[in-house]
């Protein structure tokens, strides 16, 4: 018996459709992309080496260390808790309290004379404290300002934060609740 040949199959227009393929692909995945925390940075220090001095009372130390152990204040914190602390903290109602941060009296458009906090709310983070830690501190903090803000909106305009549209009221509400958070440069706290 003879052999039958077998026909050859052209491959020449399978490139063609792999790179056809590869360009559906490409052009039709979304990419997710990494976001960011969104901070407004300070405005650059005009003299650098001038050393700041802030009172010991009008500032909240949130450390973290390396086993995301979270310390605030020189005391055993917790994550469920920190919101809650750093917005009594951040509360201007106890100006004469020694205990709590010192006062300042604002005149602010649309909204009056009020008293703002002075406080300052410290981070400090181990270079071994994990990304999770970080961000829920971080969430933590930023739920407690977000709230003073609904809180100091409602009040004066009838509304929460985030639903003003009208930018003097948006201005108004910043300024009488700034949001004063330091972040220190990690360092290697230990088991603080």
């Amino acid at each position: 018996m003879a052999r039958r040949a077998s026909p050859e199959i052209n491959a020449g227009s399978m490139a063609d459709i792999a790179f056809l393929l590869l360009i559906f692909f490409l052009v039709t995945t979304t990419m997710d992309v990494d976001t960011g925390i969104t901070r407004r940075l300070p405005p650059p220090v005009e003299n650098p080496d001038e050393d700041i001095k802030i009172k010991e009372r009008n500032i909240l130390n949130v450390l973290v260390n390396k086993n995301d152990r979270l310390l605030v204040d020189g005391k055993v914190g917790n994550i469920a808790t920190l919101k809650d602390v750093a917005k009594d903290f951040m509360i201007p109602v106890y100006p004469d309290d020694p205990n709590h941060p010192e006062t300042e009296l604002k005149t602010i458009d649309l909204i009056g004379e009020i008293h703002t906090s002075k406080g300052v709310i410290s981070l400090k983070n181990d270079r071994g404290t994990s990304y999770e830690m970080y961000i829920m501190v971080q969430n933590e903090l930023a739920r407690a300002f977000n709230e003073l803000k609904d809180e100091m909106a409602q009040k004066h305009f009838g509304t929460r934060f985030d639903k003003l549209i009208n930018e003097d009221e948006i201005k108004a509400v910043n300024e009488a609740v700034p949001v004063r958070i330091s972040e220190a440069e990690p360092e290697n706290i230990g088991d603080r």
